[in-house]
C-alpha cells in the first residue's frame, strides 16, 4: 500500500535520530553491538510427495454432539432454572446401555439419588454447575459435571436453550484434572501416563454446528516429573524406554 510508505519514512527517521541522540550522550556506552549472524529461515521438509490419498477418512473422533434433552422444561427460557439433577436422570433414561445394570456408569444411579433434598451430599456425584455464555447469544449456558462409578471419570456436559428446549452440545467423559473456560472454549486437563505431563482437550463453540466442537488435544510438560534413574549393569545400553500412546 503505497499511501502507507510516508508515514513509516518519518518514523524510521525519528528512530533513526533518537538513536544518534542517546549514542552521543551516552558516548561509547550503551552502544548498539551486533548480536551475531541471523539463522536462516528453512521451510517445512515435505515427505513422501508422491504418497497416493486416502481413500478413507481418518480415524473417527466424537467431535461434536447435539441433542434435544427429553422431559426436562425450562421455565421462562431460564437455564439457571433447569435442576441439574433433572437433567442427569433424563440422560441416565436415554441411554440405559451406559447406566443399566450391566452398563459401564451404573453405580451413579444410585449415587445421585443422594443429590436430593435429604440425601447424602458426600455421596452425590454431581458437581456444582457453572452459569456462563458459550454460544455467543446472549444469554447464559450451562456446564455440568458429575462422577461416573465405578470408573472414577468424570462426565463433561455443555447445555444451551434454543426454542424453548434444553439442548446439548457437549458430552464427553474422561479422566479429569481439571476443567477451564475462555471465551467460547471449553479446555479439559487430564493425567497423562508419565508423570509431569498432562493432557489438554479444547472444544470450541461451533456457529455452524451449533455445538462444541472438538478443535485440539495437547501433550503438554507441566513439571519434573519422575527422575530417571540409574540403568542396571545387567540393562543393554542401546535399550530404551518407550513411551505410551494414549
Amino acid at each position: 500500500m503505497p499511501a502507507r510508505r510516508p508515514a513509516r519514512t518519518a518514523l524510521t527517521a525519528v528512530v533513526v535520530a533518537l538513536l544518534s541522540m542517546t549514542a552521543a550522550a551516552c558516548g561509547d556506552r550503551g552502544g548498539l553491538r551486533a548480536a551475531g549472524p541471523t539463522p536462516t529461515a528453512v521451510s517445512p521438509a515435505k515427505l513422501w510427495p508422491d504418497l497416493r490419498p486416502a481413500s478413507s477418512p481418518a480415524y473417527p473422533y466424537a467431535v461434536s454432539t447435539r441433542v434435544v434433552v427429553k422431559g426436562v422444561k425450562v421455565p421462562g427460557d431460564d437455564i439457571r432454572k433447569v435442576d441439574p439433577v433433572d437433567v442427569v436422570e433424563a440422560e441416565i433414561k436415554a441411554t440405559p446401555d451406559d447406566y443399566g445394570s450391566k452398563g459401564a456408569y451404573h453405580a451413579t444411579v444410585d449415587r445421585l439419588e443422594d443429590c436430593r433434598p435429604g440425601g447424602d451430599k458426600a455421596r452425590c456425584p454431581l458437581l456444582k454447575p457453572n452459569y456462563r455464555d458459550l454460544t455467543g447469544d446472549g444469554r447464559d449456558d450451562m456446564t455440568l459435571g458429575f462422577r461416573l462409578y465405578p470408573t472414577n471419570q468424570t462426565a463433561v456436559r455443555v447445555y444451551t436453550v434454543e426454542k424453548h428446549h434444553l439442548v446439548q452440545v457437549l458430552a464427553d467423559n474422561d479422566a479429569i484434572l481439571g476443567v477451564e473456560l475462555a471465551g467460547r472454549t471449553l479446555i479439559e486437563r487430564s493425567p497423562a501416563d508419565i508423570s509431569g505431563y498432562e493432557y489438554r482437550t479444547t472444544w470450541e463453540w461451533d456457529p455452524g454446528q451449533r455445538a462444541m466442537v472438538f478443535s485440539r488435544d495437547e501433550y503438554l510438560h507441566t513439571g519434573d516429573g519422575r527422575k530417571a534413574t540409574k540403568p542396571s549393569a545387567s540393562a543393554s545400553p542401546s535399550a530404551t524406554p518407550s513411551a505410551s500412546s494414549r
